[in-house]
């Protein structure tokens, strides 16, 4: 096996070397719970660490089992131990290391793919050495049938670079276990139609396709719960809706979720209050029966408990995997509140009605009401799932944002941390001074305004029931016609079904632009502690962060060869980096000073106010009107005409990917329950302090029976996955 070389453009497929792993401290938070809340948190996080094991089953086939090997050599014997014995078998300290960053990469993004970009990354070493460190190790030698069985059903999987293997997506377009191998855009769509006709959200499902003995297909989905037996009004037998067949079934990662609905029962026994204890009431019913509508009423509980000191989420949550934007990747968290941070978001919610006329969109295009929101800064304890962002938004459901409300969380700790060691090229000596002082505190500026008014403003116009709707049909003008509206969100629509694979990255460059918008004003910069000249300076690296975070690092998850973007975010904000360029009129400049090598970002901080608040702000009309009416149509073309990588961009992508650092792997705590009392357990920030978190994190080999038996179950649905060469 050869390592592929940077002159093959393969350099996204492996983590480097260079691999840095940053701690995650919650210390001073976590010491500062009563024993009472401690317990409440340790239970918490072990629901949350089981639960995040399902990701495996989200992220590739072969994800399972590759857990499964890596942890049962990691929990046969030291670090160490391995070491000596691998190195007596002529393996190179170089190879030995490599082994061990795949792995903590492994651990950190929940499976053989990357949670930020969705691209898949092989091991640094060749298949012949990685098999040598096998076998020289004690799991190896004290269950050589099975550890040899795992290894002979993972090699090819784990190395495969095979063109659809190299990245997530549906069809020919990449992997994704959240429909079969056999399933394309036209099945996806279909499936999509009867349940909307159902009025079945797919969140917690998965879509498995086969075919009936008359020839037509079968479309099965598969509801996540512990329960795997039928059930009326949830579970359905086969009936059929455009020649195909559908069937509704549950079950899927059944004995993980009774991981979870356990360790939450006990927690339960040490929640602070009725109103949590009634949450998680309602998140175990949801997780044991596979009802959505369980984990609406949980999160509900969870919008009303205000100002918790623990607080916590966990479900199927966010979209971004699924290539038609519509099922959840399970994701947990439990954090501690940062007051000094919170009471700054507390003050923006005060003011949140009053900030949001400021939108330029109006107010026929705003919520009826703004429910004000928690909006907490928190330290991270742990966060399951493929990647931990810097800030949340949640509830997703659509119904609850607008009638309940929604809470707003920045991740305190993940900020400075995501930043650790980081090099920024592309830019002046004047500018990356000014980057290096200023892109936390503006970086903490845009996740508030990115989350609360972003994410939190704006309405959907929909048809409530047949000939009723949620605006004055005859009274509301389209802003960007002048006419009044002619497209809405039917019954049984919501933003993600209608919008689907472009819905993400349109809502996050939203969301961005409204923080690049409302940034601008000093009522705001002044809640964060800014005035006068420390103002205009976060202003500037404000936007020059963002603009610089499109052109340094977005190009990284773009795939020229599928053109498709791997990430939301990155599509998201290399749109308005392009929108700046192309219809500023010189106000952002990128020039190549270096054939081939270096790039120069300018960016006129003069405009900023004038032309820059003007573009963002019309784009924003527009984001937002096709977002109310659900013009879908218009939004691709909007997007597309931003998103494309094409003219010089196609090839700076080449420059951009010369300086690529690879993104920080986060080192989490563990707690640790001796008799009543909650201890933390910090681990260094290296590859073998990863390694040694997630040993001591699962101590026992019962989730690697699950897990091989899970991935054995779904096996046949990706059979053809297994015949690509690459």
């Amino acid at each position: 096996m050869l390592i592929p070389t940077m002159a093959d453009d393969m350099s996204n497929y492996y983590l480097p070397k260079t691999q840095t792993f940053v701690e995650l401290d919650c210390t001073e938070a976590f010491n500062n719970l009563t024993d009472q809340e401690k317990l409440y948190a340790h239970y918490l996080t072990q629901a949350a660490w089981s639960g995040g094991l399902i990701v495996l089953l989200q992220t590739s086939p072969e994800s399972p089992r590759i857990f499964s090997l890596l942890h049962r050599i990691f929990l046969g014997e030291s670090l160490e131990s391995l070491k000596k014995s691998a190195l007596e078998m002529k393996v190179s300290e170089d190879d030995f290391q490599a082994f061990l960053i795949y792995a903590g990469g492994f651990f950190s993004n929940m499976g053989n793919y990357k949670g930020f970009g969705d691209t898949k990354f092989i091991p640094y070493l060749s298949k012949e050495t990685f098999e040598q460190i096998i076998k020289a190790s004690k799991a190896y030698e004290n269950d050589t049938t099975h550890i040899t069985k795992l290894w002979l059903n993972t090699q090819n999987a784990m190395y495969n670079l095979a063109p659809r293997l190299r990245s997530l997506g549906l069809s020919d377009k990449g992997v994704t276990t959240y429909f079969s191998s056999n399933c394309n855009e036209t099945d996806a769509k279909l499936v999509s139609e009867w349940m909307k006709s159902k009025k079945i959200e797919a969140v917690n499902s998965r879509t498995f396709k086969s075919k009936h003995t008359d020839g037509l297909p079968v479309y099965i989905i598969h509801l996540a719960s512990e329960k795997t037996s039928p059930k009326p009004n949830l579970t359905m037998e086969k009936e059929v809706f455009k020649n195909a067949y559908f069937q509704i079934t549950r079950g899927d990662y059944s004995p993980l979720l009774k991981l979870v609905t356990d360790q939450l029962e006990i927690a339960k026994q040490h929640a602070a209050n009725d109103t949590e204890k009634d949450m998680l009431t309602h998140y175990i019913k949801s997780f044991k029966e596979g009802n959505l509508d369980d984990h609406k009423e949980g999160s509900k509980f969870w919008i009303k408990n205000k100002g918790p000191i623990i607080e916590t989420y966990i479900g199927f949550i966010e979209t971004y995997r699924d290539p038609s934007g519509q099922r959840g990747e399970f994701e947990a968290f439990v954090a501690m509140v940062n007051k000094e941070m919170s009471k700054k978001f507390s003050e923006l919610v005060i003011s949140a009605e009053k900030f949001i006329t400021l939108l330029p969109w109006g107010r026929d295009l705003e919520k009826d009401e703004f429910k004000r929101p928690d909006f907490t800064s928190l330290d991270v304890l742990c966060f399951a799932g493929s990647g931990i962002p810097a800030g949340i938004n949640i509830p997703n459901y659509d119904e609850i944002r607008e009638n309940v409300g929604f809470k707003n969380v920045s991740l305190g700790n993940v900020i400075p941390a995501s930043y650790k060691g980081r090099d920024m090229p592309f830019v002046s000596e004047a500018d990356k001074a000014m980057l290096e002082k200023y892109k936390i505190d503006a970086f903490e500026v845009q996740v508030g305004l990115h989350e609360l008014l972003g994410h939190g403003s704006g309405k959907l116009f929909r048809e409530t029931a047949p000939g009723v709707f949620n605006f004055d049909k005859n009274k509301v003008k389209n802003p960007l016609t002048g006419e009044l509206i002619t497209s809405w969100y039917g019954e049984g629509d919501t933003y993600d079904s209608k919008f689907s694979n472009v819905g993400s990255a349109f809502e996050e460059c939203r969301a961005e632009a409204v923080g690049l918008y409302l940034c601008l004003e000093p009522e705001i910069l002044k809640i964060f502690g800014y005035k006068a000249e420390e103002a205009e300076n976060v202003i500037y690296v404000n936007w020059l962060s963002l603009l610089w975070n499109a052109c340094a690092k977005a190009l990284e998850l773009y795939q020229p060869a599928t053109k498709t973007w791997l990430q939301a975010h990155a599509q998201a904000r290399f749109v308005l980096m392009r929108l700046l360029e192309l219809e500023g009129n010189g106000m952002l400049e990128i020039t190549e000073t270096d054939p081939g090598k270096n790039l120069l970002i300018k960016l006129d901080r003069s405009r900023i106010k004038t032309d820059g608040k003007r573009i963002i702000g019309e784009f924003l009309v527009k984001l937002q009107t096709i977002k109310s009416t659900g013009d879908v149509k218009a939004g691709n073309k909007l997007f597309d005409k931003y998103s494309k990588v094409d003219g010089a961009w196609a090839s700076w992508r080449d420059i951009v990917l010369k300086h690529k650092q690879p993104r920080n792997i986060f080192v989490q705590a563990n707690t640790v329950n001796n008799g009543g009392k909650v201890e933390l357990k910090l681990y260094q920030p290296t590859a073998e302090g990863m390694i040694q978190s997630w040993t001591e994190r699962f101590p026992v080999t019962n989730v690697h029976d699950i897990l091989e038996q899970l991935a054995e179950a779904d096996k046949v649905h990706y059979e053809d996955l297994l015949t690509l060469e690459g």
